[in-house]
């Protein structure tokens, strides 16, 4: 199983590197959580630099994309050619994006007719596209998932785990980073959030 999460310059540290963590907790033969980027490195929002593990061509393979956000990402919305080549196809994959990450989706065409979530900044961009955007932290449609907030990557990590690996998978990923004494609150606070959305075969 391999999720990749797309991450530009620019990147929002959180948005990549929280849903990295949680991700990369399932202990699994053949499970990869791998950053996916444009260039073999590529430096934050705040100037973190980090190394690309696979490259945009490695998208058209993945079981899950996760789309990050960051300071360029509406400069690459507008960029429809190079994005159409990222192949992102929810008949297959499990798609997510994170705040501005929703940008792409929508150019993409993979919001029509869908609502979504996303950060204030962006709001008023998604909607200029036609898009409804909810005053939610997470939302979810079929195979595609949408967050607003950067702490809310903890809900498309969540999403994409149940989805991929089973709640007691997910239950044990968020019970690792959760607070220490808020534990049992923190889980099922998240759980509460993501599994309304998923399938009822998923959420059993």
């Amino acid at each position: 199983m391999r999720i990749a999460i797309l991450t530009f310059e620019g990147f929002n540290e959180i948005d990549s590197i929280v849903a990295y963590h949680i991700l990369n907790r399932v202990r699994r033969p053949g499970w990869e959580v791998l950053i996916a980027s444009p260039a073999p490195r590529v430096k934050s929002m705040n100037g973190l630099v980090i190394d690309a593990q696979a490259s945009l061509q490695d998208v058209r393979s993945a079981d899950a994309v996760l789309v990050g956000s960051g300071t360029a990402t509406r400069k690459l919305a507008e960029e429809a050619a190079s994005l159409a080549g990222l192949g992102l196809q929810p008949a297959r994959q499990l798609i997510a994006s994170q705040c501005s990450g929703a940008l792409l989706l929508a150019k993409l065409g993979l919001l029509e007719g869908v609502p979504a979530c996303t950060d204030m900044k962006t709001r008023p961009w998604l909607e200029e596209l036609g898009v409804k955007v909810l005053d939610r932290s997470f939302f979810a449609s079929g195979d595609v998932a949408t967050a607003g907030g950067c702490l809310a990557s903890q809900y498309l990590a969540a999403w994409l785990l149940v989805r991929l690996a089973g709640v007691d998978a997910a239950v044990e990923a968020l019970d690792y980073v959760a607070p220490i004494g808020e534990k049992r609150s923190y889980v099922s606070r998240v759980l509460e959030e993501v599994l309304p959305y998923l399938p009822a075969k998923a959420a059993s």
